[in-house]
This record gives C-alpha cells, sequence and structure tokens, in this order.
C-alpha cells in the first residue's frame, strides 16, 4: 500500500493562519520521517478555515524544508488561470526539486461565483475549457509546440488531473497522465471511475496507467477512540457543506453542540466519504477499497483539532501497511 497526504489545510479554531502554516510544515516533516510518499497541498478560496490558497507556494516551502518526499498540489484550479503561468511555475518547481514535483489539477470554479470572478481577473467562466487548457499545459510542461514554458527542464513535472466520475477518468486516460479520484467527496462513483481510467489508458507522459484515491480517514487507538476524534471532523464538514464556519472545532465543542435529526443524518451520509476507526477497522475498509478500485496509491485527509492527534492518526496507518 503507497500512502501519502493530501491536506486542505483546515484551520482549528483558536489557531491563526501563522501558526498554521507553520505546523502544517512540521506536520509535512513528520510523516516524511513516517515514511510517506508524498505530501499534496489543496486550492480553497474565500473561506475562515481552509489556510491551503496557494499549492505551489506550499509546495515550494515544504520541498524546501524535507530531503526526499513528492509534493504536490491537489489541485490547482486551472479553468481561472493561464495553462502556460501554471506551467512556468510547475517547472521551476521541478528545476528546484528535480523527480519531486507532482501536479494535481482540477476543474473547481474556487468558490462562488465572485471568487471564480475575482481568480480570473474578471474573464468569462471558462470551466468548460479545462480540456483544453489541459492538454495546453501537458504541451507545455513537456516543450511541445512553437511558444515553451521555461525553464526548460531535462524531465516534466508529473501531472494527475482530479475527478469525481468516468468522464474525468476517461479524459486523463486518453492523454496518458495520471489520475486521482475524490472518495472524499464522491464515492459512488469510484470503482467505476477507476476502471474507465485504466481501459482507455494511453501512454503519453506515463507509460502506464497512475491512478490515486483521496479519502478522509481517522485512525484512533480504537473504534471508540477514532470515534470521539472524528466527531470534530464531522462538525467541521457539516459547517462547510452550509457554508458556515470552515474552522475546525474542538472535540469538546463537536460533543456539546446540539444538532438536529436532518444533521445528524447528514452526518452519516457523509461517512460514506470516510474510514473512521481504530488500526484493525481502518486497514480492513482500506485493503476492501483498494480491492473494488483496483488502487493501491492513497491519499490521506485527516482534518482533526489536535494536531498531536493527526500526527497519530498518520503514524497508526503507516504502521499496518509497513
Amino acid at each position: 500500500m503507497r500512502l501519502g497526504v493530501l491536506d486542505q489545510m483546515a484551520q482549528p479554531k483558536g489557531m491563526s493562519a501563522e501558526e498554521m502554516a507553520v505546523c502544517t510544515i512540521d506536520l509535512a516533516k513528520y510523516v516524511e520521517n513516517l515514511g510517506y510518499e508524498r505530501y499534496w497541498f489543496a486550492e480553497h478560496h474565500g473561506t475562515k478555515g481552509l489556510v491551503s490558497s496557494s499549492p505551489e507556494i506550499m509546495m515550494a516551502a515544504l520541498a524546501g524544508q524535507t530531503k526526499k518526499i513528492a509534493v504536490g498540489s491537489g489541485g490547482i484550479l486551472l479553468p481561472q488561470y493561464s495553462a502556460y503561468k501554471v506551467a512556468a511555475q510547475l517547472l521551476q518547481l521541478q528545476a528546484l526539486y528535480p523527480g519531486r514535483i507532482e501536479a494535481g489539477v482540477g476543474r473547481s470554479p474556487g468558490g462562488n461565483e465572485t471568487i471564480r470572478s475575482l481568480l480570473a481577473d474578471g474573464k468569462p467562466n471558462q470551466m468548460a475549457e479545462y480540456p483544453e487548457k489541459l492538454q495546453n499545459l501537458l504541451h507545455f510542461i513537456q516543450g511541445e509546440g512553437k511558444v515553451r514554458a521555461a525553464p526548460r527542464t531535462e524531465v516534466a513535472p508529473s501531472l494527475f488531473s482530479l475527478g469525481l466520475g468516468e468522464n474525468s477518468a476517461e479524459f486523463a486516460a486518453e492523454l496518458g497522465i495520471g489520475y486521482v479520484f475524490g472518495h472524499f467527496i464522491k464515492p459512488e462513483r469510484g470503482e467505476a471511475s477507476h476502471q474507465r481510467y485504466r481501459e482507455r489508458f494511453k501512454p503519453g507522459l506515463f507509460q502506464s496507467p497512475v491512478s490515486r484515491t483521496a479519502v478522509f480517514v481517522v485512525c484512533g487507538e480504537d473504534d471508540a477512540h477514532a470515534e470521539e476524534l472524528a466527531r470534530s471532523q464531522d462538525l467541521w464538514l457539516l459547517q462547510v457543506e452550509k457554508g458556515l464556519d470552515s474552522r475546525v472545532p474542538s472535540v469538546q465543542e463537536a460533543k456539546e453542540k446540539q444538532l438536529s435529526v436532518s444533521e445528524e443524518e447528514k452526518i452519516q451520509f457523509n461517512r460514506r466519504r470516510m474510514i473512521i476507526g481504530g488500526p484493525e477497522k481502518v486497514k480492513s475498509e482500506l485493503l476492501r477499497l483498494s480491492k473494488i478500485y483496483k488502487c493501491e496509491d492513497w491519499l490521506i485527509l485527516t482534518n482533526l483539532y489536535d494536531f498531536k492527534e493527526k500526527e497519530r492518526s498518520y503514524q497508526r496507518i503507516k504502521k499496518l501497511f509497513s
């Protein structure tokens, strides 16, 4: 089992953005020492508590303070940006840290229409142009075409497209790039998406299919401990989906929060997107999904209030497959 981290940099209540940045780098160095293969940063805008708004900058900061862990984006919001500029940033990172740069890009608008427009400097919505922009990005990082992006590195950075269904999987396959399925967003499409990617893959940037799955995981000392820890993540996700405070509440706040029947039902519904349990349950579930998806490469999200508990969760998971 290959393990990596996808970090949304979900900020605990009471912690500043500056403190969150320091703790994130410390966490990444910690999981590198555990043996995790990669650390990816998400891109979110216009929220109180999701601190990762510039994955390229976080990638550079982390690569400069680590030795071998791959650093990546999960993912850069390509429809809002120039494919040429994104390529230049990725190639600059590749020149600085050869062989460690993994570029994940996605089709999300990054927020509401106001946010999307600001990111795109007022340009019309270009979500439908994602396939064209992705093709252009691939050409630029490979040094193809009349106009080449700089710096001209010997080897292109790795490129992945993030998706939630068969169409996105097929497009990544046809381009010969990697594919990352968001089980933590839409788990019901995972099996079909991975299958479509494998079936339609054509050699390109990669010679064979490279697929990964991103999932929420909380691994406690046992099932009861995991449930206690995960309560704050449950409440956090509930609030994020309502467009409320996106900072992570403490376990105590989550315990004391009075929720309606519909909110409790929503929490249980969201659990399909997660693996919550002690080591035995977490291992069993990861192996079960790996068998269904035919994927043994995982990006794990763990949005807990306590960074020490987050470290311990990642430690327990790595120990399961060491």
